[in-house]
């Protein structure tokens, strides 16, 4: 998010991700009951973290996906070129933090996020980006909530509504008083 500029805070924590080697095999049927159950327990987080006073790295293991998105990062400066270390792109990055809220401050530093964005991203390249991915759970009514909240054309968001919306989903895990948003079949905080 702060190689992309688009949070305005100063991360103190560096989150590291390494593929699974091998591509995941859950294949449990998606049930309404099934997500509802999920999204009532706490989310699971990282215990791999390496910290000092100052800074924290947390390490991921995350979903086998073949580095989509993720770029190798070199800038020219001056004449000189500087390795930078491999980053998602931003339509990666914009997935991962609706994805782990939790990793990126939380659902309005999310939203936030999204609204910073709206000039750099293309929704396209997000929408293709998301479909190869394929989440088991429907986070493209997250992503669609989120773009739609954040004021981005309704041309745009029509890509995501492209995708089956089959289940009524949630924002992020153990909320406590939510809102539905009936557009996204999504449960979002009060007030949100």
């Amino acid at each position: 998010m702060q190689m992309h500029g688009l949070t305005e805070q100063s991360p103190k924590t560096t989150y590291l991700n390494f593929e699974q080697p091998l591509p995941s095999n859950s294949t449990g049927e998606l049930t309404q009951k099934n997500i509802d159950a999920a999204f009532k327990r706490r989310v699971r987080t990282t215990s791999y973290i390496a910290e000092t006073k100052q800074f924290r790295v947390c390490m991921l293991n995350g979903k086998k996906t073949g580095y989509l998105g993720v770029e190798d990062g070199e800038r020219d400066d001056g004449g000189r070129h500087i390795k930078k270390p491999r980053v998602t792109n931003i339509e990666r990055t914009l997935i991962d933090i609706a994805v782990r809220p939790v990793y990126a401050g939380g659902v309005f530093e999310v939203l936030k996020a999204y609204r910073l964005a709206q000039e750099k991203v293309s929704v396209n390249r997000l929408a293709a980006m998301l479909q190869q991915l394929k989440f088991i759970y429907p986070y493209h009514q997250v992503i669609g909530f989120y773009l739609d909240r954040a004021g981005y054309k309704a041309s745009l968001l029509d890509l995501l509504r492209r995708f089956p919306m089959d289940f009524d989903f949630y924002l992020e895990h153990q909320m406590k008083q939510t809102e539905y948003v009936k557009a996204w079949r999504l449960h979002v905080p009060q007030g949100f």
